[in-house]
């Protein structure tokens, strides 16, 4: 794949890029440090705080 098509793909918005290493922003619902940068923007959580919002949103058929 050539560098022009690498600019043309689909970017996933859903989840933003991790953070390679501290300073972690911190879950907005238990104050843990999360996976994201702390100049990350909007709502962050941590991975259990995330889970638990999964499972609270999801559907139970």
């Amino acid at each position: 794949m050539s560098d022009t098509e690498d600019d043309h793909r689909p970017v996933d918005a859903s989840r933003p890029p991790e953070a390679d290493g501290p300073p972690y922003a911190a879950c907005v619902l238990c104050q843990e440090p999360t996976e994201y940068p702390e100049s990350h923007r909007g709502i962050t959580l941590c991975p259990v705080c995330e889970w638990r919002e999964a499972e609270r949103t999801a559907c139970s058929g």
